[in-house]
């Protein structure tokens, strides 16, 4: 270790412990609160791209609700086959996932651009 003639370490050859150690109130506020902006912002992000991926795959397990040909292109689910109640209920209930997505996709939007100024 390099000491100059009043016995305290050379400022060249400080370490980052000892630096860091020599920080100010205002730098490790500073260095914290941009550890929980980024931490919570990526998780904001993260939410929001979930809730878009929820929100495709419902719709697209919607609109396969509509074809009804069970094997392929051409042959047709017989009328005495399909349970109409079982159907309404399943759609019905998707719809409402889908609308319950979306709002919560608006307003974790809007708070996102109003916690970190980005859309």
């Amino acid at each position: 270790m390099d000491e100059n003639k009043n016995g305290s370490i050379d400022e060249q050859t400080e370490g980052a412990f000892h630096q860091s150690l020599k920080r100010n109130n205002k730098q490790i506020r500073d260095d914290r609160a941009t550890a929980i902006v980024e931490d919570a912002e990526l998780k904001y992000r993260r939410k929001i791209e979930d809730l878009q991926m929820s929100i495709k795959k419902m719709k697209r397990e919607q609109d396969g609700m509509i074809d009804l040909s069970p094997t392929n292109a051409t042959s047709l689910v017989l009328a005495s086959d399909f349970d109409s109640e079982k159907y309404v209920i399943s759609d019905l209930d998707l719809g409402i996932k889908i609308r319950n997505s979306e709002i919560s996709l608006e307003i974790a939007e809007k708070r996102f651009e109003f916690l970190f100024g980005k859309k």
